[in-house]
């Protein structure tokens, strides 16, 4: 099998290793992979060294990438949630093939989905988890900041979970993107109008939550400003990575304080009213990843949600280092990225 491995910053490598698949143990899965996705932000970040991707090894050499489509090629004799043949959506490594646990991230693609929205389905369940952790109401207007894949499917999603939805962004291709994604308005970031604008579209009342994306701390306080009092911020980026020093207080009176607003960091599980404990005394993460993927999904079946009209580039596997450098040299025209590992 082939899989790409990181050696350090900036040095990616695809590598062959050893994969025995003759006897699968009963809870194994072996999966052959059709296509990958690249997270520009997360992916980016952990190809330049600023970070790792979640669950993946501390220091060099580890592996890359974490939204991958495949297909099961053989089962152990213990498993139950697929069968040979499904395709499958799971948080794997780009890696041509790999043997997974059953009790491993992994979603079952309903039939009428294609595949290429199919692999954006555990990064729109992040985008959803925006909303969940921030216990987001119907009829609430939303922003979203920072519009790469993540952000467009917080936009995407906001009017199918019954918000107004704002996209704020900082180029108007992006503004474009939006609105074709499902944005009701669309505004630059440093328009001098911006507050009159978002006062004027929620007929006075504000912005009640704000989803922030992007990294650099100009965007957290342009949300900031842009969120109403006693309104929150759901923030799914990593805040200030590769910045220069800060020249403001990022949780200044004027900004946090005396606005009375919520801070939400969107990781780990969200707060629910009605946890389904059952006769166990565990109780269970009614949106964990997985399940929020398997309802992305079924807005697919359903023809509400299409990701693959985000992407701009597809590359064969061999040429992942050339789209990793693209995205490290942060080219506007990259948005949606995937990677085919059919052999040519």
């Amino acid at each position: 099998m082939k899989i790409a491995i990181l050696h350090g910053p900036r040095d990616l490598r695809i590598e062959e290793k050893p994969l025995d698949t003759s006897s699968l143990k009963s809870k194994e899965i072996w999966i052959k992979t059709e296509i990958s996705a690249l997270k520009i932000g997360t992916d980016r970040g952990n190809y330049e060294g600023a970070e790792q991707v979640p669950g993946a090894p501390v220091g060099y050499p580890r592996w890359v990438g974490d939204s991958n489509l495949g297909i099961v090629q053989g089962i152990g004799s213990d498993v139950k949630r697929v069968k040979i043949g499904d395709r499958v959506v799971t948080r794997q490594a780009h890696q041509s093939e790999y043997i997974t646990d059953d009790s491993a991230s992994l979603v079952k693609v309903p039939e009428g989905v294609n595949s290429e929205d199919a692999v954006f389905a555990h990064l729109y369940a992040l985008s959803s988890q925006c909303f969940h952790k921030a216990q987001f109401r119907v009829g609430e207007n939303v922003a979203v900041i920072g519009l790469g894949v993540l952000g467009l499917g917080a936009v995407a999603l906001g009017p199918l979970f019954g918000g107004r939805l704002i996209a704020i962004g900082n180029s108007a291709t992006r503004l474009d993107m939006a609105k074709r994604m499902g944005a009701h308005a669309g505004y630059l970031y440093n328009d001098p109008d911006l507050q009159d604008k978002l006062d004027n579209f929620t007929n006075g009342f504000g912005v009640d939550l704000v989803i922030l994306t992007a990294n650099p701390w100009p965007a957290f306080r342009t949300a900031l400003q842009s969120v109403r009092e006693n309104g929150r911020v759901s923030i799914v980026s990593l805040l200030g990575r590769g910045e220069t020093p800060l020249n403001f207080n990022p949780l200044s009176m004027e900004l946090f304080y005396t606005k009375g607003i919520s801070l939400h960091a969107v990781s780990g599980p969200a707060g629910y009213l009605y946890p389904n404990g059952g006769i166990s005394p565990m109780i269970e993460n009614r949106y964990d990843n997985d399940r929020t993927a398997v309802h992305i999904l079924s807005l697919m079946e359903d023809g509400l949600l299409e990701p693959k009209k985000l992407i701009t580039h597809r590359f064969h596997y061999t040429k992942m280092v050339e789209a990793y450098e693209m995205a490290f040299n942060r080219q506007k025209s990259m948005l949606g990225v995937i990677f085919s590992w059919k052999e040519q």
